[in-house]
């Protein structure tokens, strides 16, 4: 029998991160590579990836984990929350956040953080977990640093 995954450490995630961006501008396929390493690299996760903003609503774009909403309304649950307020949100118990969608019912908490460039919303990061008050502030700070370096890494070919 196969020992399980080495889980990494918060700064050698954002080391991968760093290195697989650093070489590749377009913004689906870092969000692919990041939902995969997020996915594989943090414990209990049920669900990692990116709804993107299109057409006034958020769209389900590359993701690790079950099956998942495909379009989410601006200012609906926590992702469309955090896409009208612009802020990360960590949310404890997913069933007490007034408007929660519930796309996985095993989803019990929540971190979401906004992706954008400038001042131009691109989509957010969503990660679920079936354990409550499973993300904390670190989680949060390591995310948006995350998000960041896809950011930063789409905008220095932006003309």
């Amino acid at each position: 029998m196969s020992a399980p995954p080495q889980r990494l450490r918060a700064d050698e995630l954002m080391s991968a991160v760093a290195s697989v961006v650093a070489t590749e501008p377009d913004m689906i396929a870092d969000m692919a590579n990041i939902a995969a390493m997020i996915f594989e690299a943090l414990p209990d996760l049920n669900w990692a990836g990116f709804y993107i903003w299109k057409e006034n609503q958020l769209v389900l774009g590359p993701f690790q984990g079950r099956m998942a909403c495909t379009r989410i309304a601006y200012g609906r649950g926590v992702c469309g929350t955090v896409a009208r307020e612009r802020r990360s949100l960590v949310v404890p118990d997913v069933h007490a956040f007034p408007g929660h969608i519930a796309c996985d019912a095993a989803s019990a908490s929540e971190i979401v953080v906004p992706v954008i460039a400038g001042d131009r919303l691109l989509g957010v990061l969503d990660i679920d977990s079936p354990v409550r008050d499973r993300f904390s502030d670190a989680d949060r700070i390591m995310l948006e640093k995350i998000v960041d370096l896809l950011v930063q890494a789409i905008s220095a070919t932006a003309v």
